[in-house]
């Protein structure tokens, strides 16, 4: 048999037989890219066959590397399964040494054993324990963070305001838009819903009413919380898993900086502080939204904020104001606590930054729903 050299790699291989033996005279170079133009042919030819010896002409090899001597290596392999024994010939002095430093060892072989199948005892123990250590986590986290933030309205003089700010900046100021835009679509979509329906029964003049108590009470702090937990709780986490990732963590509490002091608490208050005013800007544009489907409507803008807070109290707004206070602490302290248990690897970021976000819209709707609760039972 004879083998016609690549055009590309500039390598070939000539296979012929002699008295019981197999000649494989090897051309051009060994690299990845030669190797690989000619190991279906080097292999296919030791396999369906039984010789008494197989040698391996290299006299006309100008390169050899890594790709080159894996191939040796298979060659040996397939000649020892077959009886007989592979031998190096006319090897250049530094491809020799090359060869030499692998030629004696065994070649790795995957394990067929079949995996351990655990029971489900085993796997509901197991997800039980990862179920509980991150409780554990989480409450660990919620005690401590809570001591800072007492000790930092206790001596405030000891909290980077300047993170703080620029935390607010990046919490408020850069989600306006988009709160106010949203904000004001609910309002218009839910106002013009609410009218179609109640416009058979002439009771459209309770548009203003429904939607004031609905965007103060419930939806404002509700839909801003979740709005920013994807925004800034997912900002938070990557920005936290960052720096795990590259071991600055570590390197703040080498020097005696707590993470949680220096990098959570200013992320904290910025967020409590900034989603309850985001809450308002929300509730604002949402009747904003109100008015233009009144106006539309043929009412007068003087009847729809009557409309709006004669029916609107106090407890309303405040309670409002409650939930998003409550709500902030949620989105900033999941996003923080899933940074920091970040671990290793190219996903972890990724992975943390969508459990941030998850985590914190599933808490916020638990809260919520506890809010309902207590209002109910305290009459509010």
């Amino acid at each position: 048999m004879t083998g016609q050299p690549d055009q590309q790699s500039k390598t070939a291989v000539t296979i012929s037989n002699t008295d019981g033996g197999l000649v494989m005279a090897f051309a051009g170079r060994l690299d990845a890219q030669g190797t690989s133009a000619v190991w279906e042919k080097a292999v296919h030819a030791l396999r369906p066959n039984s010789v008494r010896s197989i040698a391996a002409d290299l006299s006309a090899i100008t390169y050899i590397d890594g790709a080159g001597v894996a191939l040796l290596h298979k060659l040996k392999q397939l000649a020892l399964q077959s009886g007989s024994e592979l031998t190096l010939h006319n090897l250049r002095d530094e491809d020799q040494k090359l060869v030499n430093l692998t030629w004696d060892k065994e070649l790795p072989s995957w394990s067929h054993k079949k995996k351990e199948r655990r029971g489900i005892a085993v796997a509901i123990g197991k997800a039980t324990g990862e179920l509980w250590w991150g409780l554990r986590e989480m409450i660990t986290f919620v005690g401590e963070s809570s001591a800072l933030l007492v000790q930092a309205l206790l001596r405030p003089g000891q909290v980077r305001w300047k993170d703080v700010v620029l935390s607010c900046l990046n919490v408020g100021v850069d989600s306006l838009f988009i709160i106010i835009l949203i904000g004001f679509l609910m309002g218009l979509i839910m106002s013009f819903q609410s009218a179609i329906s109640l416009q058979r029964f002439g009771g459209e003049i309770f548009v203003p009413n429904m939607l004031g108590l609905v965007m103060f009470r419930e939806m404002g702090p509700l839909v801003t919380s979740i709005l920013l937990a994807a925004r800034s709780g997912s900002a938070f986490a990557a920005e936290i898993g960052t720096m795990k990732i590259n071991e600055e963590l570590d390197a703040l509490t080498t020097m005696g900086l707590s993470p949680m002091k220096f990098l959570v608490v200013p992320k904290l208050l910025s967020t409590m502080m900034v989603i309850p005013m985001m809450t308002m800007f929300f509730n604002l544009a949402s009747l904003v939204g109100g008015a233009v489907v009144m106006l539309s409507l043929g009412y007068p803008l003087v009847t729809f904020t009557s409309r709006v807070f004669a029916y609107l109290s106090f407890s309303d707004f405040w309670g409002g104001m409650a939930k998003a206070l409550v709500f902030s602490f949620l989105v900033a302290g999941v996003g923080c606590l899933r940074g920091m248990q970040t671990r290793t690897g190219a996903s972890a970021v990724g992975l943390s930054t969508t459990s941030a976000v998850v985590s914190g819209i599933i808490l916020i709707a638990f809260a919520d729903g506890l809010f309902a609760m207590a209002f109910y039972y305290l009459g509010i």
